[in-house]
Parts: structure tokens; sequence; C-alpha cells
């Protein structure tokens, strides 16, 4: 059975990464809090991948990094420890992560890594500015390393829009604000976690051979059309 590493598989969409593959992968989870499921596939260590060691492992097939931030504020409400937060959790984390493992991603069957934007990053909204500013710095990541990789270890990135999880619960928070939300999108409404995980696995697997160094909007339409 192949290997896949989920940074982040706790919750959100992460989690829906996880529980999605755990028939088809051993699935080793690396977050702070442990997942809220059990299985004979799944490992867990709890770890904060910004400060504490990573585990070792012999050989990766698949990596996944989730970890992410919402701070939404004026340019004027943002310090600059906000940006280094954001780009901290973002950036630092994933390249952390990849250059720890690449040596077991190597060794690993048709090895392939994840990573996540934001719709942000290419559409223009206000008090976006920190983390479009992470979000884009992980595109280039994607961009470069998917050259400097191949042919071995693919990497593609996904550009999703407003998502149902913990993190964006104060901006869906009530049925009012979710109906905007779904108003806000040309096809009328916005992501769960199990949409964006799918295309994750999509990624990973051997039918996204072909690709690499992409950025993946889920977007409910909102970047490519104006209705």
């Amino acid at each position: 059975m192949k290997t896949i590493v989920i940074v982040g598989g706790s919750k959100g969409i992460g989690n829906g990464v996880l529980v999605q593959q755990l028939e088809n992968y051993k699935v080793i989870n690396i977050s702070r809090t442990a997942p809220d499921i059990t299985h004979p596939n799944l490992i867990h260590f709890s770890v904060d991948v910004l400060r504490d060691a990573l585990p070792e492992f012999e050989s990766i097939d698949a990596l996944v990094y989730c970890p992410g931030s919402i701070n939404l504020k004026p340019i004027l409400g943002l310090s600059l420890d906000d940006f280094r937060k954001d780009f901290e959790i973002n950036v630092m984390g994933a390249v952390k992560v990849i250059q720890h493992y690449l040596p077991a991603l190597k060794k690993g069957e048709k090895p392939s890594i994840v990573l996540f934007s934001t719709v942000a990053a290419k559409l223009g909204m206000p008090f976006h500015s920190s983390i479009a500013a992470s979000k884009a710095a992980v595109e280039g990541l994607v961009k470069s390393l998917g050259a400097e990789l191949a042919p071995l270890i693919r990497i593609n990135g996904i550009a999703p829009t407003i998502t149902e999880t913990s993190l964006s619960e104060s901006i869906l928070r009530n049925d009012r604000m979710k109906e905007n939300m779904i108003e806000r999108h040309p096809l009328k409404n916005y992501l769960k976690p199990a949409e964006v995980a799918r295309m994750a696995g999509y990624l990973i697997s051997e039918d996204a051979a072909s690709i690499s160094g992409q950025i993946f909007a889920m977007d409910y339409g909102l970047v490519s059309f104006k209705l």
C-alpha cells in the first residue's frame, strides 16, 4: 500500500483528504491535534510543523500540505507580524516539510505533492493583502518546484474559494451570510471540504500523471466569470 503524508489532516480540507484516502493509502497525519477518527491505515503524529522536529519516514508516495490562515483586515489594521505569521504558516511551513521529506519522496512510487493557494491570489479582494501575498508565494513555489523536481516528482496547487471549514466560521456564521456568499458566486455555491479533497485525491493519483506545476482554481466561477 502506498503512503501519503498529510500535514494538517485533523480539520477542514486536510481532514477531507484524510478521510477519502484511508482506503487507498497508509495515511500519516501530522498536526497539532489528532483527527476525530481511528482507522487501521491511519497513523497520527502530534507535531507543530513550524516549531517541532518532523518525524522520519523511509519513503513517501504523496505529500499534501494543508495548513493555512484567514486573516482579513484592512492594510492599516495589519501589522508586519501579521504578514510574517501568514507567510510562516503558508509558505515557510510548506518549504520546511518539502525539504525534509524530499529524500523520502524520491524513494516513492510516482511521487507527488499538493499545496494550497486561494482565489484571492488571482482576484483582488479587499482586506486579503496578507493572505493573498502568502498564497501568491505558494503559487510561485509550485511553478518553480514543478520545473526543478521534474520528471521524478510532480507538484500542483489548488486555489479554492471560500470553503466551509472552522477557518471560515466567522465569514459563514449565519444563514444570511451564507446566502450572500452563494449569490457572490456565478455558479451559486461555495465549497465544502470534500469537494476540494477530491481534487487533491485526483492530483496525487496516476490519472494526473501528465500534470505538474499547475494551480487549479475551484471557484464556482468567481474568478473566471462576471455576470
